[in-house]
Order: structure tokens, then sequence, then C-alpha cells
């Protein structure tokens, strides 16, 4: 490795040892990245990699509510403002038990790059806090959204920080944050995405990340002159991602027939290519977002396999759509063990390095999830142009423009890793690619 990359991991590990997601993927990024390091110099000269692995802010603050028993509670919320160098702070919001300042920061750094990727004039970040969504009441969420956005409220705005929502934040705590930020600032504005379609939303948006993490998939069998129709297809998770996922990948001509949740995965024979199964994923969300067992009961012809991933399943194709490092050296053996053709990183980082290390070195196309899964961002993009015009596309509109997106990502991976010697290798394309329009941009606002 690079000495200068060498150098700059090794200050950040002794700065912040207990950050292993951001270090991991600071890890992936600047390592992929030697290539033009070594080629432009400028970034070593102007300490672009020191100051591209910094957040330009981190805000942190409790957040205190009430419950229906009139009993308080404490949370902990954060907004990490990562890079702004090529547009406003744009990311999601993530309620979780298990949110922590280092998820934060690494999906802030690779919401960056993936920003980038669009094309889009949109910078990093990400926020959230470690309350559980899980077993509240409406009044409850409502009264945790409001306090959470009354402070948050400070440091967002249209042209200064755009969140959206992420895990456990969906259209109703969208709705309340929205609401609380408008009553405190006096101003109707596009300050978050993922807004119902009655206060300018987007159509599409919902489904948008699965959407364009097929589309993407779809380019990478093109290039390879195959098609999606009759590929069969493992996905994790049953939420928003999964769904959209389900629906444009059957609409395309490909069986999906894996689900899975944190109790397991289902196994359909059948495909989950029907309207009325991919209402029913929706419903089980709210059923019981810990249980996709519940499927199973519906459509009898499944069958649930307990406490176990969906990666052992014989499939074409796999979508890691649920969380990070969901998918690890092992999944990864069994996955190329059973012919997996291409695999597309759906969730943000949800690939062990083993894992995506294993895919590359077997010489099959591997997707990361900057590149497959900004098709949720792009289109929360399209939902900010959408609300600075006063107007509002058509679904056709919204996902002609998703699609084409998605399109101009691969492109860009495809050429930028055959442009630095790396040709099929969309990690090193995607984060070359990503990180070049941010550096330059660094470069050409001066050291700030």
């Amino acid at each position: 490795m690079n000495a200068y990359i060498r150098q700059v991991l090794d200050d950040l590990k002794a700065r912040t040892p207990w950050e292993s997601e951001f270090i991991q993927a600071a890890e992936e990024v600047l390592e992929s990245i030697e290539p033009l390091v070594e080629a432009e110099p400028k970034y070593k000269a102007q300490h672009i990699l020191e100051r591209i692995i910094e957040p330009e802010r981190t805000v942190m603050f409790r957040v205190p509510w009430m419950d229906d028993k009139g009993e308080y509670h404490i949370n902990r919320g954060y907004r990490v403002q990562f890079n702004s160098a090529i547009g406003p702070y744009k990311g999601g919001i993530r309620f979780h038990p298990r949110v922590q300042l280092s998820t934060l920061k690494f999906l802030g750094f690779e919401q960056t790059f993936k920003n980038s990727l669009t094309g889009l004039p949109m910078g990093g970040g990400k926020g959230g806090a470690d309350f559980d969504p899980h077993g509240k009441s409406d009044n409850e969420i409502m009264r945790f959204c409001q306090s959470f956005m009354t402070e948050l409220s400070k440091h967002i705005g249209a042209d200064t920080d755009v969140p959206a929502g992420d895990i456990g934040v969906g259209g109703r705590e969208v709705g309340y944050m929205f609401g609380q930020y408008k009553r405190l600032r006096n101003e109707f504005t596009g300050v978050l995405t993922g807004k119902g379609m009655s206060f300018g939303g987007s159509l599409i948006r919902p489904e948008a990340t699965g959407f364009g993490a097929v589309y993407f998939a779809e380019e990478m069998l093109k290039r390879n002159g195959d098609t999606l129709k009759g590929k069969t297809m493992s996905v994790s998770g049953f939420g928003n991602v999964a769904w959209g996922a389900c629906i444009k990948a059957s609409q395309l001509g490909a069986k999906v027939v894996t689900i899975s949740g944190p109790d397991g995965y289902v196994y359909d024979p059948d495909g989950i290519g029907t309207k009325e199964k991919w209402d029913y994923l929706e419903q089980m969300l709210v059923i019981d977002r810990d249980k996709v067992a519940t499927y199973v009961k519906k459509f009898p012809k499944a069958t649930f396999n307990p406490g176990k991933k969906p990666w052992e399943v014989k499939v074409d194709l796999a979508f890691p759509c649920a969380i990070q490092n969901e998918l690890n050296g092992d999944d990864a053996k069994a996955l190329i063990a059973n012919g997996v053709k291409v695999v597309v990183e759906t969730s943000n980082m949800g690939c062990t390095p083993e894992a995506w290390k294993l895919f590359i070195e077997k010489k099959i196309p591997f997707a990361p999830g900057k590149a497959a899964n900004a098709g949720g961002v792009a289109t929360s993009g399209l939902e900010m142009s959408q609300n600075s015009m006063r107007l509002a596309w058509g679904a056709e509109e919204v996902d002609h423009r998703l699609h084409e997106i998605m399109v101009n990502i691969h492109t860009a991976c495809v050429d930028t890793a055959k442009q630095y010697g790396f040709e099929g290798n969309y990690v090193i394309g995607a984060n070359i690619a990503g990180f070049k329009k941010v550096a330059d941009a660094m470069l050409a606002q001066g050291l700030v």
C-alpha cells in the first residue's frame, strides 16, 4: 500500500481505535484510490485524505421525551455533517437502539461518495438516535420526533443539510419531524425528503433504493451480454429496500425467492412477485418489524428457516438489503459454491471485506453499496429539485430519471476502473469516481 495512505490510516486508527465501522469504511475507500493518489500528487501535497476522513461538523445532543404513562426518557441524538464540498449535506436519519457515532460516521463518509456518484449537487451526512421505535405508540413516536427535531432544526435547512429517512424512520417519522421543523422555523421548505405526497414528497421514493439496485444489476448483466429474465435472486431484509428490489426485479423478469429478518429467512419457491405479496411485505413491518416468519402464515407454500441467512440458497444474484456487514466470508463461500453470478451490495457496507474481496478474487461481478444503492438518495435529490421548483413529477418521470442516473453511475464505475487498469472492478471504479469529484471540489475551495 502507498506509504501516504498507510500513514493516514494508521493515524486514524490511533485517534479513534473504537470506531471499527468507520475505520472499515475508510480503509475500503483509501486503499482502493491508491492508483489515483499515485497518479496525482496534488492530493498528498494538500493533505486531502486527512481532510476528507474528518467530518466538517458533528453534533450530539440529548433527546428528552415522555411516554404514554407519563414517564420521562432520555435518548442521544446525532447529526454528522461530513462533507459539503459539492452541495448541502444529504443523508438519512436512523432510529435504532444500536446507533452510535462510529455507525453514523461510516454512513456519512459512504454517503459523501455515493452522492457524488449520482451527479447531483449533494454533500454527505448522516444522523439518528439510539431510540427504538419498535413497540412505541404513534403518540410516543410523535413526541420523540418533535423533541429530536427541536434540537436538530438549529443545524439543518434546505441549503445547509437535508436529512431523509433510514432504518426506523419512515414516512410517519419524517412527517412528524417536518411538522415540528415548520412549526419552529415558520417556513415551508424542502428540508426533509421522503415526505408524504400531500406535502412535497416524490413518487417512487419509498421504492427507489431497491429499484436503483436492480437497474444497476441489469447494467452489470448487460455488460456481459446477459439479462435479468429468468434469473433467481436472493434478497435479505423485508423493509422498503427489499420491497423495492422485489418489485422491480419481478417486473424485469427475475424471480426473488428469499427475504429475511432478525429471526431467520423465508424461502418462497413461487417467488415474491405478485402485488399481493408486495403489499403484505409492507404490512409485515407494522405487524412486527423483527419477524419475517409471519410471511409463511399468509403464504404457506413458503418455508421459514429460523436463525439462518438466505445466502445458503442457490441463486443467480444475491442482494444484501438489510444492514452493514450482514454477508460475511462464509456466506460468500456458500454463494460462490452455489454458482452465484452477480452480487449487489444494496445495504450500506453490507458485505465484510473478506466477502467482497472473495467475490473479486473469483471474478464474480460485485457492486459496492455506494454505487448500487444510490437510487434512494438520487430520488431524494429529485425530490429536492421538485420542492425547489414547486412542482411534482409523475411516477414515470421520476422512474425514468432514476434509471438514467443508475445507468450513468454504472458507466462511471466501469470507465473509471478501466482507466486506472482495473477493468471490471466496481469497488475501485466507484471509489475513485466518487472520491475524485469531491476531492477536486475541496482543492478548488481552499483550506476550509
